[in-house]
């Protein structure tokens, strides 16, 4: 008995390594997809044409293609001429994931910065504010009270999106998950085990972003007042 449990200790002390692995993508990933949002979200709101065009085939292209095949782009075709741009496995997994993610997120910035009143507009031109001041002071800290819960479900997605990085050999939790199975030839606990891991990871996301919403929600309360 006392074989048994060091043995799956040890296969369990694997998963969670690979959990740390998947931690840091969600992290790095998400990072990466919340500058993209906000520039090709803001991109498409532009009075310059040439920045709608860049911004629309961005979003496009990364929604309307499937991020197994954007995955091995970065890790498979990058590195071959013309872009001769080789990526560590986590690189190209970060890069991927961001880029998709962040071209969903760029929808919920554009529609939350449109869904902001006119007559805030209007208020910050008699307050003789330049558009970057309208923007950084009025607008987007009420429309990111807006894009959070979207964001945090995003994130999510970004989260459980990590799972493909096995195709490309990052030790992420499915792939540990895949390298127990392989050994032991068991199936549903280390399956178990990383499906209990998602869903923690996931119900911090939710908590965070729900608990942010609140604050930020209360501070702009304040602030009108």
């Amino acid at each position: 008995m006392a074989a048994f449990f060091e043995k799956w200790s040890a296969y369990i002390d694997l998963i969670l390594q690979g959990a740390l692995v998947t931690i840091e993508l969600t992290i790095l990933g998400c990072i990466l997809a919340l500058v993209m949002a906000f520039v090709a979200g803001l991109g498409r709101l532009s009075r310059h044409w040439y920045l709608r065009w860049l911004a629309t085939a961005y979003i496009e292209f990364f929604r309307g293609t499937s991020i197994f095949v954007q995955l091995f782009w970065a890790y498979f075709v990058l590195p071959l001429p013309p872009f001769r741009l080789p990526l560590t496995p986590l690189e190209a997994a970060i890069l991927a994931l961001g880029l998709n993610v962040g071209a969903y997120g760029a929808e919920v910035v554009r529609g939350a910065v449109r869904s902001i009143g006119r007559e805030q507009y209007e208020a910050c031109t008699a307050c003789n504010l330049t558009r970057y001041q309208t923007m950084r002071y009025v607008i987007l800290p009420q429309a990111f009270v807006v894009m959070l819960p979207t964001f945090g479900n995003n994130a999510i997605e970004l989260l459980k999106g990590t799972a493909v990085v096995s195709l490309i050999s990052l030790a992420d939790m499915t792939f540990q998950a895949q390298v127990v199975r392989a050994q032991t030839g068991a199936t549903a606990v280390p399956f178990l085990t990383i499906l209990i891991l998602y869903f923690l990871m996931a119900s911090v996301i939710s908590a965070t972003t729900r608990r942010l919403e609140r604050r930020l929600a209360q501070g702009l309360e304040g602030m009108r007042r």
